[in-house]
């Protein structure tokens, strides 16, 4: 089953600056995808056009077969994004913050009372989750979000350089469960600068330089008999 199909995207930024040019990939039920490049190239610009936050004329972006130009509010239901410093309600405990989430997406008393204390043990937050978010240290505050955007199980999970904050403890905790929650139909594009981590982690990677899709395709594929970094360091000396 397609659950992300991006093609010909591309976006500029006044009317001059072309952020992302004719881009076009797509991913599968079960896929982990590594988004890579340099600052710049077009990464968070590409995550949020797919998220429905920015707008785009040229090209088309679907989810699970929906159109995010035409039907922007079903695509929303489907996903979760979390950008590179999330923005959460510090006034709130972890657990009310979750709360609040799950009522948004009419998660079932049962739901959300398994989902929420699943989560929060794997990524080792129990017994936090009483303190104000305003307590949590920076990869606190990234791994409350990350179980923010798993409780409603959407089928594209969309993340902006998820691991930086995180100790190598939590790293595998995060690594852990996104293979887990990819085997069960679901996939997630993120993207790092964390080559090392995209790997071992990803089935897909994607390369962009200067907002061009160099390179796509299963991760050993991409590699080429050498190391991701080898193969990302000689893509960005070929531009």
């Amino acid at each position: 089953m397609s659950i992300l199909e991006i093609d010909g995207f591309s976006k500029s930024y006044s009317g001059k600056t072309r952020a992302v040019d004719g881009l076009s990939l797509r991913l599968e039920a079960g896929d982990i995808c590594g988004f890579i490049g340099k600052n710049g190239a077009g990464k968070t610009t590409t995550l949020r056009a797919i998220a429905g936050i920015l707008r785009f004329s040229e090209g088309d972006i679907r989810i699970g077969g929906v159109s995010v130009k035409d039907d922007p509010v079903a695509c929303r239901k489907s996903i979760a994004y979390i950008p590179d410093n999330p923005d959460l309600y510090e006034f709130l405990t972890g657990l009310q913050y979750l709360n609040f989430l799950a009522d948004l997406f009419r998660l079932s008393a049962e739901e959300r009372r398994s989902r929420i204390s699943y989560y929060l043990e794997a990524l080792d937050l129990s017994g936090r989750a009483q303190d104000l978010i305003s307590s949590y240290s920076h990869g606190m505050k990234q791994k409350l979000a990350m179980i923010g955007g798993f409780i409603h199980k959407p089928l594209l999970f969309l993340m902006d350089e998820p691991f930086v904050g995180l100790d190598p403890e939590a790293v595998v905790r995060v690594r852990r469960i996104i293979r887990e929650f990819c085997r069960e139909g679901s996939a997630v594009l993120f993207s790092t600068h964390v080559l090392e981590v995209a790997e071992k982690l990803c089935s897909k990677v994607a390369i962009i330089r200067q907002g061009r899709l160099i390179a796509f395709g299963p991760t050993d594929e991409v590699r080429g008999g050498q190391s991701l970094e080898g193969r990302f360091l000689e893509a960005m000396q070929d531009g």
